[in-house]
């Protein structure tokens, strides 16, 4: 996955890797993984979900109620990938709830699905303070359960929604209007991934669910043809 520079630069401290001074050549090079990023590559689920619950590799330990892993099947065909927990999520330990939960499983529904039948993740595995986006050191530091989370479903798509996921999944800056409609692919199995909108931006501009469902379409026929 190809970041920004400056994003490169804070994975790279979020992973305790000093970008400023010069290393010796026995060190270890700042692309080589960390241990713990090693660590969670070789998890199961049960070990994954464990290692969750019990992270502190960022500040948001400190003020979370409960981590949230993710729910769904772990054997899915595609993944639904979120920004990071709200207020409710961090109550319950569950990716989207309240209204936008809502209306995503009313999605589902529609296209003959459910949160049952799918995996939904988010970019984040604790809520940030005050819903702010997250910061790029805190998805540094969530990126590896993530990776092995995708690794584990071996998702034949991944839907990603909203631009704190597009853009983390993706390593852009670009708005989701323009990143939609297009198929992009991640990571070492060259993952397709298709790009829409937050169901929570979908309740605050009513006028784009047109587009978001015709995104469901484009991926349901992805799917169908084998994507």
């Amino acid at each position: 996955m190809t970041h920004p520079e400056h994003q490169r630069r804070a994975y790279l401290r979020a992973l305790g890797i000093d970008v400023w001074v010069p290393r010796d050549a026995d060190e270890p090079a700042a692309d080589e993984p960390a241990a713990d990023e090693v660590a969670a590559a070789q998890l199961d689920w049960a070990g994954l979900r464990e290692a969750v619950a019990a992270c502190t590799r960022c500040e948001l330990a400190q003020s979370r109620t409960n981590t949230v892993f993710g729910v769904g099947n772990e054997a899915a065909d595609w993944m639904i990938i979120g920004e990071a927990p709200g207020a409710e999520e961090d109550r319950q330990g569950e990716p989207f709830v309240g209204r936008a939960g809502k209306l995503l499983d009313q999605m589902l529904f529609a296209i003959g699905e459910s949160r049952d039948s799918v995996f939904i993740a988010n970019i984040l595995k604790c809520r940030p303070p005050g819903n702010r986006n997250p910061a790029v050191e805190e998805a540094a530091a969530c990126q590896p359960y993530l990776q092995r989370q995708i690794a584990l479903v071996r998702p034949k798509l991944i839907l990603s929604v909203g631009a704190v996921s597009a853009h983390n999944l993706l390593g852009t800056d670009e708005a989701v209007g323009r990143l939609r409609r297009r198929l992009h692919r991640i990571g070492p199995d060259d993952t397709p991934v298709l790009v829409s909108y937050h169901p929570a931006y979908l309740l605050r501009n009513p006028a784009t669910k047109r587009e978001a469902w015709a995104d469901l379409l484009s991926l349901q026929a992805r799917l169908r043809g084998g994507a």
